[in-house]
């Protein structure tokens, strides 16, 4: 019995950890188009399993000071996908715009610092906010794209950076 309970609970953890494989293939879906796996562009992506990351994540930003208002905006998070792009373009940048554009996705933010772009990027239901795209493309080729699925308010958001900034 104890060996049936070992084997289980190996599954299990593998199955938890799988997801969070760096793989070489585009984790947003927009990304996965021919058109953008030419020669020369690199993907790295992250599935950031939720189950094992929070309390690591809140553990984190308790010991390192953060005000519990950053703690609380990630517990309300259910999902996270980073994707970074090595020798991507400007066009893709502009498609992915357009595309986040056509379905209703709300810049929020756009941001010029050290010759990086920044862009926040909000899909609401209602007053919920369920999903925000942190865009940071460099003038050096390079992307990095942070996909986070969740359930919160703009008024989240706006404690969290007043907490930051007060700082």
């Amino acid at each position: 019995m104890k060996t049936l309970t070992h084997i289980f609970l190996t599954i299990l953890t593998m199955g938890l950890l799988q997801s969070c494989i760096v793989s070489e293939k585009p984790n947003i879906d927009f990304f996965r188009n021919a058109k953008y796996n030419s020669e020369g562009v690199q993907f790295a992506s992250i599935n950031v399993p939720m189950v094992l990351a929070k309390s690591y994540i809140k553990k984190a930003l308790r010991e390192g000071g953060e005000s519990e208002e950053t703690v609380n905006l990630v517990k309300k998070a259910s999902k996270i996908k980073v994707l970074t792009i090595t020798n991507g373009n400007k066009e893709m940048l502009n498609d992915y715009a357009q595309f986040l554009n056509n379905n209703h996705y709300e810049e929020w933010a756009s941001i010029k610092h050290d010759g990086d772009d920044i862009e926040i990027r909000v899909k609401q239901d209602g007053e919920t906010i369920k999903n925000m795209l942190i865009t940071v493309g460099s003038g050096k080729n390079e992307m990095v794209f942070v996909d986070i699925k969740g359930s919160f308010t703009a008024n989240d958001i706006s404690k969290m950076i007043n907490s930051v900034s007060d700082k």
